[in-house]
């Protein structure tokens, strides 16, 4: 029984330890995002020499693909210096129609098993190379008409590979609301956060340009089903590449409308981190001693970071058992200890979640969506136990059904 009890304390100091970590964490990038100005350089006079090659891939993505293009098209830099690619696979007809009457590049794919990076990798091979930068995008993004002009100043000042600013397209119910939410959290810690503190830039899979030759030779060597981007940004910090940020750059992108949409989405790209962080983490270590790659050793470590909704909800639960065991059992010491400890950690989630949150989201629409906080947790928990297999086979998101009230 001794033996039991001991080990019950072991398992709680390391849950401790893993949540204590990561709410530190989050709130010390919050922190750097909102405290530290940027370092980027947008001076949009600079002399546009480079070509860009706008890369779009589109599963099934009819309903929304052509709006995508035609916006695509409106960029304020050079017409004869960047190329809208449709990369499409499983369209309709009428839709291959309409994509063709516009003054694009329309490259058709066809595969057995569709990935993005599949997709990507036939869409250079049809075009060729004569482009200095691949902007990739997903097919319900939309850029404002100075994002390629925002991206291009940071290859100026030296990088080649740059994220930009990803913003909500839609916020049009609870689940959308708490989805832009998080990306702009995300945006505050693994971007904006990171920069300021001299870190690289977190990728997200769109709205993000690369050195066009590197980027195609790179996207050879990347067998990811799911969560690409994430197997490329860790072979890019390995290799100590530095990864630019441009906060004013935005594109749109559309939330999540659904929990079922919520749910596989999630799995997703809960199975994919779990992935890498088995493959990298051994790498990582090697690369933190003897090279002190710290950059890529952060990335390891987030791979096996909670997300964001079950940080606040599980901290939440301990530390509400806890308070209430020390309120039962007054004279127990180390149970009161405990529950300021727990409390402690809960309330620095919820610092870090006030610093990160734009101003524009406090308002009645957000109070709103919380109440489906409870909700999307369990859905979130529930993933936990249903990774086997997430990551083997492409799941498709539907874009372009915006519900409105």
């Amino acid at each position: 029984m001794e033996i039991i009890y001991i080990l019950l304390h072991i398992i709680e100091y390391l849950i401790f330890i893993y949540l204590s970590f990561s709410a530190l964490y989050i709130l010390v990038f919050t922190f750097a995002g909102n405290l530290i100005s940027s370092k980027s350089n947008t001076n949009l006079k600079q002399k546009k020499t480079r070509k860009y090659a706008v890369l779009i891939p589109g599963y099934k993505e009819d309903s929304v693909i052509c709006e995508v293009a035609q916006e695509a098209l409106k960029q304020d830099y050079p017409k004869d210096l960047f190329d809208v690619v449709i990369i499409a696979d499983s369209f309709q007809p009428e839709t291959i129609l309409k994509l063709k009457q516009l003054p694009i590049i329309l490259v058709e794919v066809s595969f057995e098993k569709s990935t993005k990076s599949k997709a990507l990798n036939k869409a250079m091979e049809a075009i060729g190379d004569n482009y200095d930068v691949a902007l990739v995008l997903d097919a319900d993004n939309i850029m404002e008409t100075e994002f390629i002009t925002k991206i291009d100043t940071a290859f100026d000042n030296g990088f080649e590979i740059v994220q930009g600013h990803r913003i909500a397209k839609n916020t049009n119910n609870a689940l959308a609301v708490l989805d832009a939410i998080s990306e702009e959290l995300n945006n505050n810690i693994f971007r904006k956060g990171h920069r300021a503190l001299g870190f690289s830039s977190g990728l997200i899979g769109s709205g993000m340009a690369f050195g066009y030759a590197m980027f195609k030779e790179r996207m050879l060597k990347v067998n990811a089903v799911g969560g690409f981007d994430k197997e490329l940004e860790l072979t890019l910090l390995r290799d100590r590449k530095k990864i630019e940020f441009v906060d004013n750059a935005y594109v749109l992108d559309e939330k999540v409308q659904k929990l079922e949409v919520f749910e596989s989405q999630r799995k997703r790209w809960l199975a994919a981190q779990f992935i890498y962080f088995k493959r990298f983490f051994l790498t990582g270590v090697h690369h933190l001693i003897f090279q002190g790659n710290i950059d890529f050793f952060d990335k390891v470590c987030q791979m096996i970071a909670p997300p964001r909704v079950l940080l606040i909800g599980i901290t939440a639960i301990i530390s509400l058992f806890t308070v209430l065991i020390g309120f039962l059992f007054p004279e127990n010491l180390i149970f009161s200890i405990q529950s300021i400890y727990w409390v402690f950690i809960f309330l620095t989630v919820v610092l870090a979640f006030i610093f990160g949150i734009p101003f524009k989201f406090y308002n009645p629409q957000t109070i709103k969506a919380l109440l489906s906080l409870p909700k999307v947790f369990i859905t979130m928990f529930l993933s936990l136990f249903k990774l086997k297999g997430a990551n083997e086979k492409f799941i498709h998101t539907e874009h372009g059904n915006i519900e409105t009230k």
